[in-house]
């Protein structure tokens, strides 16, 4: 399976699971967007990649706007190069609207992440080389105030039919993309990577390295606090960049 069908099953499954309780709408870029996320992963997926770093899911002024993960307008359209349609989601909030290029809100997780692989590799093809970039859940939870509902606050039921589809859809990834290094932006997304990699066969995972970064939401203060110096640490670190490059 390639990573257009790996996707492409990613956003058919993930339609058909049903949530209740304090969920007031649900986003799957993955459909609504899929123009410029199509383009992002034929333009930067294909090949094997050295490292995996791995998100939780969209953000409201990211992902759900330009169908790229951490996906800062700004950032996928002059940086990545990437533009498209973007629909609507049938069922949109009223706090949430999908306004996709055109959004003038400006997610910071993203423009931190992609800001400080610009700095580090100067053009995207130099990071794409050996990196690429991936949520683990394609869907944006909202609540009925407009708050993001994150996947790790579902209730139990609902969460585990929900990690069981993206679990799949990681270990494609992996399999795909025979990645050295796991990195999940935030401890949420290491710990499923590290979940996802013990239920794969020991042969494909000998050797690989789980790890994470701080996440760079404004929510954090520890990210509000040099975010992309303690990044740049860390993957130093780990043994995946060196300070020569």
């Amino acid at each position: 399976m390639d990573l257009y069908q790996l996707t492409e099953k990613l956003a058919a499954e993930a339609d058909t699971l049903k949530f209740n309780g304090r969920i007031s709408a649900i986003y799957n870029p993955l459909q609504y967007a899929q123009e410029p996320h199509l383009a992002y992963i034929t333009k930067y997926g294909a090949g094997r990649k050295k490292v995996l770093f791995l998100g939780m899911n969209p953000g409201p002024w990211g992902m759900a706007q330009t169908g790229v993960p951490f996906g800062e307008i700004s950032a996928v359209r002059d940086w990545l190069g990437i533009d498209g349609a973007v629909n609507r989601p049938e069922h949109e909030h009223p706090k949430r609207p999908i306004e996709g290029f055109s959004c003038q809100k400006s997610e910071v997780s993203g423009r931190r992440l992609w800001g400080l692989f610009r700095e580090q590799f100067g053009a995207p093809e130099a990071f794409f080389h050996e990196h690429y970039v991936a949520n683990y859940c394609p869907l944006v939870f909202m609540e009925e105030s407009g708050k993001n509902l994150t996947p790790d606050k579902l209730p139990a039921r609902e969460a585990s039919e929900l990690y069981t589809i993206c679990d799949r859809y990681i270990s494609g990834l992996i399999e795909l993309m025979s990645p050295e290094f796991l990195i999940g932006i935030g401890k949420f997304a290491a710990k499923r990577l590290s979940i996802v990699a013990e239920a794969m066969p020991v042969d494909m995972i000998r050797g690989v390295t789980i790890d994470s970064v701080l996440h760079p939401s404004p929510a954090s203060p520890a990210a509000n606090r040099g975010w992309a110096e303690a990044a740049r640490k860390k993957l130093y670190s780990i043994g995946i960049w060196k300070h020569e490059d």
